[in-house]
């Protein structure tokens, strides 16, 4: 039999990594910078890191789309962070909107704050609105296969 591996973009420095997917639950680090690859925080995003970090992971991801002048998107924050802690199989990351429009665009985000979710590349599900903690990690446990 095969091993099965998942490909996962570090956080600290964007290496693509090889992971076997026995080892995902290892908190397995990056073979180029040595950081933990799976931090269960969100990490932010900027124009240069969103598409690689959507289209290079395998494992579910996350990505908050936000914007500073949103007082949803400012009250859902804590709550986005503290559901990535109790999620840590699962890649969290943040694109404030109103920093990095070009990043946003090809998303189509109409409202705000608006999650989306990634596997391989492809978008799966999204949920606009601010959420609570326990509906976040509802949601997101609903995606997982």
């Amino acid at each position: 039999m095969t091993e099965q591996y998942s490909h996962l973009v570090c956080p600290h420095c964007q290496a693509t990594n090889r992971v076997p997917a026995a080892k995902l639950n290892d908190a397995p680090n990056c073979g180029k910078c040595s950081q933990p690859l799976l931090t269960a925080s969100p990490h932010e995003l900027n124009s240069q890191t969103v598409s690689k970090v959507i289209q290079k992971n395998d494992v579910l991801t996350i990505v908050d789309f936000w914007a500073s002048w949103c007082q949803p998107c400012i009250m859902m924050a804590p709550q986005f962070k503290a559901a990535a802690s109790q999620l840590p199989q699962v890649v969290f990351a943040k694109v404030q909107t109103d920093k990095y429009e070009q990043a946003a665009a090809p998303y189509n985000i109409r409202s705000l704050p608006t999650m989306v979710a990634f596997r391989g590349g492809k978008e799966i599900a999204r949920q606009s609105g601010a959420l609570p903690n326990q509906q976040i990690v509802q949601w997101v446990q609903s995606l997982q296969t």
